[in-house]
């Protein structure tokens, strides 16, 4: 299992979600994916993500003006 780190600072929704799903294709089952992101909307936009993935969100915290998003992927 491998840890992949995608940087989506500075982009507005639907960006920081839409390069999610792109850098998950290249994932396995079980591989978790870190996002980074500076959109306070894209709270919400993960767990939606997560939910209608079926992917798992590990947990998701901020600092300042970074949210970072610790997704593991299913299927």
């Amino acid at each position: 299992m491998a840890t992949t780190q995608l940087d989506a600072t500075g982009f507005k929704c639907p960006i920081p979600v839409l390069k999610a799903r792109k850098a998950i294709r290249d994932l396995t089952d079980g591989d978790t994916l870190e996002v980074l992101s500076t959109d306070p909307g894209s709270v919400p936009d993960f767990e939606a993500f997560c939910d209608a993935g079926g992917h798992e969100l590990l947990k998701h915290t901020r600092d300042g003006e970074v949210f970072r998003f610790l997704i593991r992927v299913s299927g």
